[in-house]
C-alpha cells in the first residue's frame, strides 16, 4: 500500500485541490483520509470534514465522510488520546479504509506547525503511518523558497521520507523554473510539479454563499451552481447602478435589503448569478415569483448589508463536492504539469 501524506506550510496552499485533481488525473483507486479536521460540517446530526466530503466525491468513494477524520478540536484529543493511541486509531482508520485501494492520500492540518501538541502535525502523521510525504508551497515566490528552507531544515531532523514539493498557483511557470529551480537543487528538494494560477477556480457558487451564510433559499435553487465573479452592493439607486456597465454583466452577485424592490428587479432584469436579501425582510412576492421562473436564486439572511459584504469580502473560495467543471479542470492541470509517476 502506497501512503501518501499531503501537507503544506501555509493555510489554503492548494491541499485539497491537488488530492482532487490527482484523483481525477490517475487511474489508480485511491482512498482519503484527514486525521485533524479543520473545515467542521455538521448535517443531518453528522459531524464532518467539508474537504473530506468533497475528496471522496472526487475519488467515486462510498466511505462516509465523517469517518474520514479522528477529531477537530485540540482539547477533546488531548483528552481522549497519547501518542500511542493516536497512532494506534490512526492506524486503525488506514485500515480500514484501504481495503480495495491502491493508494491513500492523507490530508495534513491546515499548515505544517498545526496539531503538534496532539500527534497530529504532518510529520507526525507521516511517522505513525509509516507514510511518504508530498509538500504544497504556494504565495509569494520569497514566501515559497523561505517555505522551502525551512521545510529542508525540519525534514533534517525526522527519518521522514520527502517524495517532492508541488509548487502551485504560479502566474509564470518558465520564469519560475528559470529563477528558482538552482535553489531548489542546491537545497535537495525534487519539484514534482509547478501548478499555474486558474482564475476560473478562484470564483465561488452561489451555492457556497448559501453555505458560508447559512441563508435561506427563497427562489432558484436549481441554479445554485452558478458562478459568481463580480459582487455589487445595493446602495446606490437602481437607476444609478443600471449604468454601471458591469452591473450589465450576469456573472454577479448583488446584496441589498429585502425593501429595495427597484435593486432586486434591477438585478433580475439583468439576469443575476444570484441576489443576496439582507436583515431578513422578505420582498414582494410577485419578485420572487419572477425569480423562480426566471430561475435565478434568491438568498435571504438575518445579518445586515454592511456585515454580508464584509463577510463575503473576505471569503476564501472552496471547491464543492457538486463542482464537477472544476474538478475535471485541476485533474488537466496535474495531469500536464505533475509528474504523477514519480509520486508512487
Amino acid at each position: 500500500m502506497k501512503n501518501l501524506i499531503i501537507a503544506s506550510y501555509r493555510k489554503n496552499a492548494g491541499k485539497t485541490s491537488f488530492i482532487v485533481g490527482l484523483a481525477q488525473a490517475s487511474n489508480l483507486k485511491f482512498g482519503y483520509l484527514k486525521p485533524f479536521g479543520d473545515r467542521l460540517l455538521y448535517r443531518k446530526k453528522r459531524l464532518w470534514d467539508y474537504d473530506s466530503a468533497v475528496c471522496t466525491t472526487a475519488m467515486g468513494s462510498n466511505e462516509a465522510p465523517e469517518e474520514m477524520s479522528l477529531g477537530f478540536d485540540h482539547s477533546k484529543l488531548r483528552f481522549m488520546y497519547d501518542k500511542a493511541g493516536t497512532r494506534d486509531k490512526l492506524n486503525e482508520m488506514l485500515t480500514h479504509s484501504s481495503v480495495g485501494k491502491e493508494a491513500m492520500l492523507i490530508e495534513a492540518c491546515t499548515d505544517f506547525r498545526r496539531g503538534v501538541s496532539v500527534h497530529l502535525d504532518a510529520i507526525s502523521q507521516a511517522e505513525h503511518l509509516n507514510a511518504r510525504l508530498v509538500v504544497i508551497l504556494s504565495g509569494e515566490n520569497d514566501e515559497i523558497c523561505d517555505d522551502a528552507a525551512a521545510l529542508k531544515r525540519t525534514l533534517s531532523a525526522t527519518d521522514v521520507e520527502l517524495v517532492g514539493v508541488v509548487i502551485n498557483k504560479i502566474h509564470d511557470i518558465d520564469d519560475f523554473r528559470t529563477v528558482y529551480q538552482e535553489f531548489f537543487d542546491e537545497l535537495g528538494l525534487p519539484i514534482l510539479g509547478i501548478l499555474p494560477f486558474a482564475e476560473e477556480l478562484t470564483y465561488p457558487t452561489m451555492r457556497f454563499i448559501s453555505d458560508v451564510l447559512f441563508a435561506k433559499v427563497l427562489a432558484g435553487e436549481k441554479a445554485l451552481e452558478n458562478v459568481v465573479k463580480d459582487t455589487f452592493v445595493g446602495a446606490m439607486s437602481a437607476d444609478a447602478v443600471l449604468r454601471v456597465q458591469k452591473f450589465r454583466e450576469r456573472e454577479k452577485l448583488v446584496i441589498t435589503s429585502g425593501d429595495r424592490s427597484d435593486m432586486i428587479l434591477a438585478a433580475l432584469d439583468t439576469e443575476a448569478a444570484g441576489i443576496v436579501l439582507t436583515n431578513n425582510m422578505l420582498p414582494p412576492a410577485n419578485l420572487i415569483a419572477k425569480a423562480s421562473a426566471m430561475n435565478i436564486p434568491l438568498l435571504m439572511v438575518s445579518k445586515d448589508t454592511f456585515w454580508t459584504a464584509k463577510k463575503l469580502d473576505n471569503l476564501i473560495p472552496l471547491l464543492g463536492k457538486e463542482e464537477e467543471a472544476k474538478m475535471k479542470r485541476l485533474g488537466e492541470m496535474v495531469k500536464t504539469h505533475v509528474e504523477i509517476d514519480k509520486l508512487f
